[in-house]
């Protein structure tokens, strides 16, 4: 289009022209190249995890854990299952990477050539412990209306994906595009908001002191996490769990203004025994890479400087009922808040776009304080 313009004005000097034309596509021809390295570097996303990344998936469960309606996806796309007002971490890092957002896996679209491009399995409610989640259930129709797809049941989901792909791709050509493919994996908020922290309906925190419960956690994890790479995955983005005694729906429970730090405190054994499991999964397995995301981190600098990130709201959601706007999400056909780039928090549990591009931004290029032993970023480029 530039070219045909600058050719209509017939301008005299046509040696400069021509060398502006050569540049013009010398720069269109390595932005091309570069776009085609990377997509070749990272054919694909796979996402495992819950609420924070799930896409779609739970739209086609029989669950009350759905976010199917207005206001969520008000920023982009409309309702589609993501749980806040525009994309997710994950929508993010696929644009940073260059390929295209992963489908969710229940949906029946999501079939033939289209996973190729990735698949997302993240169910909203999903923990690492099957049981985690159950209080979703409807009281009327319990076990129907609890339906969420737990780390398991993602890894059994991506084996029924795998099965697909063979009947699509040989065997050498899909092991190298596993290979290549990235792996987000984001669990561990639920077994505590929905397990561990709900003393009348789980009796995990009487089975379990808080370390204990992390480890038992942390085994469960690194079962599922080595049966996919049994199946052929290779590159692991493992999320540490955020402060959670700091979102909406644990401060409306705390005096004002102020975290519950109860929460917070537990979930140290979890993150640094993650973090741990990472150095054991790369020294285990040569010719992969298992990333730790320092979620808590992260998310703990956008709290304590919120001013730096363009934040001003930080205790409260955009939309939902009670205090702080964090006792129930947000309801059907509620105006949400003007200002959503100003708030961390989309509603009771979730993070608005504006606080998930920075811990997309921060996983793709931060230091190894963000991301380690390496960012996503440089985990591509291997």
């Amino acid at each position: 289009m530039m070219m045909m313009m600058m050719k209509k004005k017939k301008m005299v000097k046509k040696q400069p022209l021509q060398s502006a034309t050569v540049l013009l596509l010398l720069l269109l021809s390595l932005q091309f190249s570069s776009r085609v390295a990377r997509s070749q570097r990272v054919p694909a996303m796979f996402v495992f995890g819950d609420s924070l990344v799930d896409d779609g998936n739970n739209n086609f469960l029989n669950s009350i854990a759905k976010s199917n309606y207005y206001p969520y996806g008000i920023d982009f796309r409309g309702p589609t299952g993501r749980f806040t007002n525009g994309r997710t971490v994950v929508d993010l890092l696929a644009e940073l990477l260059g390929v295209s957002y992963p489908q969710p896996y229940a949906d029946p679209g999501t079939t033939g050539a289209k996973i190729f491009s990735g698949v997302n399995y993240a169910s909203a409610a999903a923990g690492i412990l099957d049981e985690t989640g159950q209080n979703y259930a409807s009281i009327i129709v319990a076990e129907c209306m609890g339906q969420r797809f737990s780390l398991s049941q993602q890894v059994l989901n991506f084996e029924t994906t795998m099965g697909q792909m063979r009947t699509m791709a040989n065997a050498t050509a899909l092991s190298r595009y596993l290979a290549k493919s990235i792996v987000i994996m984001v669990f561990g908020s639920n077994d505590y908001l929905n397990n561990y922290l709900m003393p009348s309906l789980y009796p995990s925190s009487y089975n379990y002191n808080p370390p204990d419960f992390a480890n038992l956690l942390l085994n469960h994890y690194a079962r599922q996490i080595l049966a996919l790479y049994g199946l052929g995955l290779r590159k692991f983005y493992l999320a540490g769990i955020g402060p959670l005694g700091c979102m909406p729906n644990q401060q409306a429970l705390a005096p004002p203004s102020r975290c519950l730090d109860y929460d917070n405190e537990i979930l140290g054994t979890f993150n640094e025994g993650l973090r741990a499991l990472v150095n054991q999964l790369n020294g285990n397995h040569p010719g992969s890479i298992f990333v730790y995301g320092n979620s808590y981190g992260v998310f703990g600098d956008i709290l304590n400087n919120p001013a730096m990130y363009g934040f001003n709201v930080l205790d409260r959601g955009c939309c939902g009922l009670g205090r702080n706007l964090g006792q129930i999400t947000c309801m059907p056909m509620q105006m949400p808040c003007m200002n959503r780039k100003e708030h961390v928090f989309w509603d009771a549990f979730h993070p608005t776009e504006a606080a998930n591009n920075i811990l997309s931004q921060r996983a793709f290029y931060g230091p190894p304080s963000d991301c380690y032993p390496i960012n996503v970023q440089q985990m591509a480029l291997i």
